[in-house]
C-alpha cells in the first residue's frame, strides 16, 4: 500500500474512529478524513458545479463535524450520516443565496488527481476531452438523477442508504440511477462507433 491511500475501513470502524476522535484522538479524524474527503469534495462539486462553494460546503461539514459532539443516530452509517450533513449544508446555502438553475458538474480534477508522469500530450487530451465529455453528460441528467448518481458513484453509497439521506423511497432511488445509468451510457457511447452502425 502506497503511502498516500488509505487502508478500507468498514462502517463499524468508522463509528469507532468517530468515538475515539470524540474521546480526543486526533488520529482517527485523520482516517476518517482520509477515508471520506475526496468522495465528499466530489460529490458536492457534481451536485452544485461550482468548486468554490463545493469547498466552502466541505469545510463547513467538517468543521460542523468537529464543532459537535453528536453522532449518527442508530439507523444512519457514519458515511450517510456525513453526506447528510454536507447535502443539508449545500441546500442552506441554496437557500440563502437562490439555487443555481442548471446545475453542472464542474470541479478542480486536477486538484485531487495524481500527476501522471509518464502521459503524452496525447494521453492528456485525451484524459481532457473524457472529463469534458463526462462533464456535459452529467449536466444532462435530472437533477435528482445526478444527485444519485453522485452519492452512488464518489459516495460509495448503498441504495438503501441514498434512501435514507435523500428521504427517498428505495424504489424511487433505485429508478433514478438506473435511468441516469442509461442516460449517461447513451450519451457516452463513442461517437465514431454509432456512425459506423447501420
Amino acid at each position: 500500500m502506497t503511502a498516500d491511500r488509505v487502508a478500507p475501513l468498514s462502517d463499524e470502524e468508522d463509528a469507532a474512529l468517530l468515538r475515539r476522535y470524540r474521546q480526543g484522538d486526533a488520529e482517527a479524524f485523520a482516517l476518517l478524513y482520509g477515508r471520506h474527503r475526496l468522495g465528499l469534495y466530489r460529490f458536492l462539486c457534481g451536485l452544485c458545479g461550482d468548486p468554490a462553494l463545493a469547498e466552502e460546503v466541505f469545510q463547513d461539514t467538517w468543521l460542523s463535524l468537529i464543532r459537535s459532539d453528536s453522532v449518527p443516530r442508530e439507523a444512519l452509517l457514519f458515511k450517510t450520516w456525513l453526506y447528510q450533513i454536507a447535502r443539508n449544508r449545500l441546500i442552506d446555502n441554496w437557500r440563502k443565496h437562490g439555487r443555481r438553475e442548471g446545475l453542472q458538474d464542474a470541479f478542480d480534477e486536477q486538484r485531487h488527481a495524481p500527476v501522471v508522469a509518464e502521459a503524452n500530450p496525447e494521453q492528456l487530451l485525451g484524459l481532457s476531452r473524457d472529463r469534458q465529455r463526462l462533464r456535459a453528460a452529467l449536466d444532462e441528467l435530472p437533477a435528482e438523477q445526478r444527485e444519485v448518481f453522485l452519492l452512488r458513484a464518489h459516495g460509495d453509497l448503498q441504495l438503501h442508504e441514498i434512501a435514507a439521506l435523500t428521504r427517498t423511497p428505495a424504489e424511487t432511488v433505485k429508478s433514478r440511477l438506473r435511468y441516469a445509468l442509461h442516460k449517461l451510457r447513451r450519451l457516452l457511447a463513442d461517437p465514431a462507433a454509432e456512425e459506423v452502425s447501420p
